[in-house]
């Protein structure tokens, strides 16, 4: 009896991978693939900033290590316009902050994958999301399943069985525009097993 008691309380603790981590610690870039040379990102006060270089080149910052299910929370903030997101999975979704170039269009919040089908755009968001200021966004990959929370509000959902294999979390800089976006606060749970490593990292 003692041993099947202390297997259950095993088995109901919560581990390690369990629970949400910083992956970005407020001071460097420890823990993403940082090109080099690097005129995209910084660190500020504890706030990861992206810009373009003079050329309006774009780049993806990418942890280095892959992640297949998983909570992801962060804080982003924006003036004029911008066009970012979170890059997950293999094949590649995203997840779109700011102005699509192909539409023209503020799709924040909305599944990007080639186009931005119907399902996975934002309902409601302006009920929710604060024009120039920060914004709590978290996104669940969990299966076929990905959702988005702004502020504590769900605004979107989509399921695609196709997007399934694990892949480094990334932010991106768009190429063609002069923007700038911050993030901070940047938290990940593990919801299937511990990372991945990266097989190749480019530096």
């Amino acid at each position: 009896m003692r041993e099947l008691i202390l297997l259950a309380a095993l088995l109901a603790a919560p581990t390690t991978a369990q629970k949400p981590v910083a992956i970005f610690n407020g001071r460097d870039l420890s823990g993403w693939q940082v090109p080099d040379p690097n005129p995209y990102w910084r660190v500020e006060k504890g706030v990861l900033i992206g810009e373009n270089d003079e050329k309006k080149k774009g780049h993806v910052l990418r942890t280095e290590k892959s992640y297949k299910d998983f909570v992801l929370e962060l804080d982003v903030r924006w003036s004029g316009e911008i066009d970012s997101g979170v890059m997950l999975r293999k094949p590649e979704i995203q997840l779109q902050f700011g102005i699509s170039r192909s539409l023209k269009v503020d799709m924040t919040g909305a599944f990007y994958v080639g186009k931005y089908p119907e399902e996975g755009r934002t309902k409601d968001l302006d009920k929710t999301f604060k024009p120039n200021d920060w914004n709590r966004f978290k996104l669940e990959a969990k299966g076929d399943t990905f959702t988005v929370w702004c502020n504590g509000k769900q605004v979107s959902q989509f399921k695609d069985a196709k997007y399934a294999e694990a892949a480094p979390i990334g932010l991106q800089v768009h190429p063609g525009l002069t923007m700038k976006v911050e993030y901070r606060n940047i938290k990940l749970r593990v919801l299937d097993k511990p990372e991945v490593p990266v097989q190749t990292t480019s530096r």
